[in-house]
């Protein structure tokens, strides 16, 4: 646990963790030109992994909860004949986590890091009954927003533990490892969806979640987590949340989010594009938008979002780059199962295994990434090394028809598979190891909300080029195929070979495969706008840095920075 105070002769805040003093300035910055870095301050042993080991699991179920429903979407749209909701899926998921996660930096910046990981673990787990039980699409995408909801604060919890009870030259590897054993749910997702799907019900996809979470925050309670600051009684807190927490910021760009997304699925699908309906939810989203940056420019430091923290350039790098790197991640996940599910007419758990040289690459470069960070202390040349990998497997996928081979389909997954794992942790490693600890939660808080926005809108922007791309396709070929395109679109995606046969299904699974290829034409502009914003990351030897300076709006005199951080604190 850690207890902080203010000298009255210096004006410096003393942390003390574990009997051990490390000073700040009274502007935050560490005193001295370099951080030493004590390893008997941290937890260690057995206690320290009693500590990673439940949040790594916990972090582990939310990848899970993102990708299980790939493969068991199929099977939903059939029980709830709903195929127009496909990207709400996926898509209100990151709603959820995207309307939440601005204020998750500032709940764990003044609320016990621990407690408040379990009141987020609890929602993500109510999230995942609902699903469950649901008996209408509707209710279904309520449940998932409620787990995305839950997730925002599992992933900026999960990073921001990482951060104080590990010393900064262990982050990268752990961190790696953190994301790659989070992102072994993405590999698992499809397999277990897929198993439950065909073997008991798609509804276990979400059930099983309970159990092991009931376990972990089991074993959660019996921790100590320590604290990076020292904090204020939640009451203390809570009496003065309108202003600590900043929820006028919470209750304007959460709308703004809503609405924006809402705007987009409606858009060519429920109502045209030049509607009153999506024309307002658009320019409703705008305005809200609007409002919410000058409330925020005029909260100074005590903005949810502080603008002297996003202009730095290497939080609005990370940003930018990871906004762009979800959907790169998630928009091949999902329609890679319909291929394998719809015009390969693979069962759930053969299409599961069939993206496996996706995912699997995904985890294994994750990890690799991390380690070698940690080694030789640059991140950059993986996040742009990916993301070129990332945008050839796609551009290489968008060439899939009915009857690629086998061996093709398989290499492309290969290269986008690896691509998306190697780019994955750098935005984070940058972040972890070139902001100071007290303020890691508001810089995650801050990246995390553009990585989840960026996945909703990238699901959703699919889901549209998707639905649009085949009702076009499917009208273009009405004479051979001989069905209403309406008719198709209102059914499940694993349909379709109960509506049409013969060669009236071939010409049907043409269209599938040609409105596929369009999604993956957006794959290959995420991916090439992921390397173009990687760049801002820097080119950077974090083994190298020693001293952090606070980010404020109006920073009082310190210490020059070493030369080591002279690029990084450039705006």
């Amino acid at each position: 646990m850690a207890d902080s105070k203010k000298s009255v002769e210096t004006g410096e805040v003393l942390t003390e963790k574990n009997g051990d003093v490390e000073k700040y300035g009274s502007d935050g910055t560490t005193s001295g030109n370099e951080i030493a870095e004590d390893d008997s301050k941290y937890p260690s042993g057995a206690v320290l992994w009693s500590i990673l080991a439940p949040v790594t699991i916990a972090y582990f179920l939310v990848f899970l909860d993102m990708c299980v429903v790939s493969t068991a979407t199929p099977a939903i749209t059939a029980r709830f004949n709903s195929l127009i909701d496909v990207g709400w899926y996926g898509g209100a998921y990151q709603l959820g986590s995207s309307a939440l996660q601005p204020l998750t930096g500032k709940i764990y910046s003044h609320f016990n890091i621990k407690w408040s990981f379990l009141v987020f673990f609890f929602i993500f787990e109510v999230g995942s009954a609902i699903c469950g039980a649901a008996v209408s699409s509707p209710m279904f995408i309520v449940g998932r927003a409620i787990a995305g909801a839950g997730s925002s604060g599992i992933g900026n919890g999960a990073l921001t533990i990482i951060s104080a009870v590990l010393p900064p030259r262990k982050q990268a590897q752990f961190l790696g490892i953190n994301l790659g054993i989070g992102q072994l749910g993405i590999a698992l997702g499809p397999i277990i969806g897929g198993s439950f799907t065909q073997n008991v019900t798609w509804r276990w996809c979400f059930y099983v979640n309970l159990p092991i979470g009931g376990a972990l925050a089991i074993l959660l309670l019996f921790v100590n987590i320590p604290e990076t600051i020292n904090k204020l009684p939640p009451r203390q807190v809570l009496g003065t949340a309108f202003k600590s927490l900043d929820l006028p910021g919470f209750f304007l760009i959460s709308p703004a989010a809503v609405m924006f997304l809402l705007g987009l699925q409606y858009g060519g699908t429920l109502h045209p594009w030049n509607s009153s309906v999506v024309i307002g939810l658009l320019v409703g989203a705008g305005v809200t938008f609007i409002v919410f940056l000058v409330w925020e420019y005029y909260q100074g430091d005590n903005a949810m979002l502080p603008f002297a923290m996003i202009k730095k350039r290497i939080v609005w790098s990370a940003a930018a780059n990871l906004f762009f790197l979800l959907g790169a991640i998630l928009v091949a996940e999902y329609y890679l199962a319909i291929y394998f599910q719809t015009v390969l007419d693979n069962t759930p758990i053969m299409s599961g295994v069939h993206l496996l040289p996706t995912t699997l690459g995904l985890v294994l470069f994750t990890m690799l990434s991390g380690m070698f960070t940690e080694i030789f202390g640059y991140y950059l040349p993986w996040n742009l090394g990916g993301s070129s990998f990332a945008a050839i497997g796609y551009g290489l996928m968008s060439m899939i028809k009915p009857t690629t081979s086998s061996s093709k389909w398989l290499g492309y997954q290969v290269l986008y598979g690896v691509g998306s794992g190697a780019m994955s942790s750098a935005p984070y490693i940058a972040i972890q190891n070139l902001i100071p600890p007290p303020q890691i939660p508001i810089a995650m808080a801050i990246i995390i909300f553009c990585q989840n926005m960026g996945g909703a809108v990238f699901l959703v922007a699919a889901n549209t080029i998707f639905t649009n791309g085949l009702r076009k396709e499917l009208q273009k070929h009405i004479n051979e195929i001989g069905v209403n395109p309406d008719i198709i679109l209102s059914t499940g995606a694993t349909t379709i070979r109960s509506i049409v046969t013969g060669d009236r299904l071939t010409a049907a699974l043409k269209c599938y495969t040609t409105a596929i290829s369009h999604v993956m034409y957006l794959g290959i502009g995420v991916s090439v706008a992921t390397f173009a914003f990687g760049w801002g990351l820097g080119w950077v030897d974090i083994r190298k840095v020693k001293q952090l300076q606070a980010i404020k709006a109006d920073p009082s005199p310190a210490a020059p920075e070493s030369k080591d951080n002279e690029d990084l604190a450039a705006e």
